[in-house]
């Protein structure tokens, strides 16, 4: 990873309070400069403002030392993302995606991963820049949306 790369996660959709805080312990593990949470994705904070200890219990601390921010519909957030010039990426198997392991970076990231059995809906993946996809060798052709994240956040910004 280039040091003035920028780079920004977004979870659309994630249901597993476990799930968004691993994907926080991954993102602070690779440097990810900020989380956007949308949909129905749970936060580090409830509806009164409490620190959800669910959450804080697999993220391990990382909650708080990455800047994150709710969105209810991630549609402004990725065409605000593409005006300021972000690459948008998102991490799905699709009939368009090339493998994780050629995707070029630009100065400025976004990763978009989906929801746990359905994924990023096709709408979304529409506005992505790029598909990339975690090539199977295995029967189910899946892994688990925070592991998936992992071995591609890893693998393309060259931790």
């Amino acid at each position: 990873m280039k040091k003035n790369q920028e780079n920004i996660l977004i979870l659309h959709n994630i249901r597993s309070v476990e799930n968004v805080g691993a994907m926080f312990r991954t993102a602070d593990a690779v440097g990810i400069n900020k989380i956007y949470l949308t949909g129905y994705t749970p936060c580090p904070l409830d509806r009164f403002g409490r620190k959800r200890k669910d959450l804080a219990k697999s993220a391990l601390g990382a909650e708080e030392f990455i800047p994150w921010e709710y969105k209810k519909m991630v549609y402004p957030v990725i065409a605000k993302l593409k005006r300021d010039g972000f690459l948008i990426i998102g991490i799905e198997q699709d009939k368009k995606s090339i493998d994780y392991k050629k995707v070029t970076l630009k100065n400025k990231n976004v990763f978009i991963v989906g929801a746990e059995v359905t994924g990023i809906p096709k709408n979304i993946l529409k506005k992505c820049d790029i598909i990339a996809e975690i090539p199977m060798r295995g029967k189910k052709e899946s892994l688990n949306v925070s592991v998936a994240c992992g071995v591609v956040l890893f693998r393309i910004l060259k931790i």
